[in-house]
């Protein structure tokens, strides 16, 4: 990090109704098939937090960002899905985030 680079999170939901809940992405470490923006993917500092979400269930857990896989699927408007890789993952207090309609956000920090 320079000096005056903001540090950032990237923040992607899991409800209890996706197809991969949260509990899997804890365990796994991989959040597969979010759909980001290329603006909010272009905002992410160098190792960025990742904060995972389950709103529904009150539920949040915090690692790093290993790497943002893109794979290869878009949505009907053209944005790129990415499994995104996070290392230690662990569950923390909850805190709810404000969220895009893909269920992803980026907050400066």
């Amino acid at each position: 990090m320079t000096e005056g680079q903001k540090m950032t999170t990237l923040v992607i939901h899991a409800p209890r109704n996706r197809k991969t809940p949260f509990a899997t992405i804890l365990a796994t470490g991989i959040g597969p098939g979010y759909a980001i923006y290329d603006n909010l993917k272009s905002k992410l500092s160098p190792n960025p937090t990742v904060v995972l979400l389950a709103n529904n269930l009150k539920l949040r857990a915090e690692g790093q960002l290993g790497k943002l896989v893109p794979t290869g699927i878009f949505t009907k408007n053209g944005i790129q899905r990415y499994d995104v890789h996070i290392k230690g993952l662990m569950v923390v207090s909850y805190k709810p985030e404000k969220l895009n309609r893909c269920g992803v956000a980026v907050i400066d920090c």
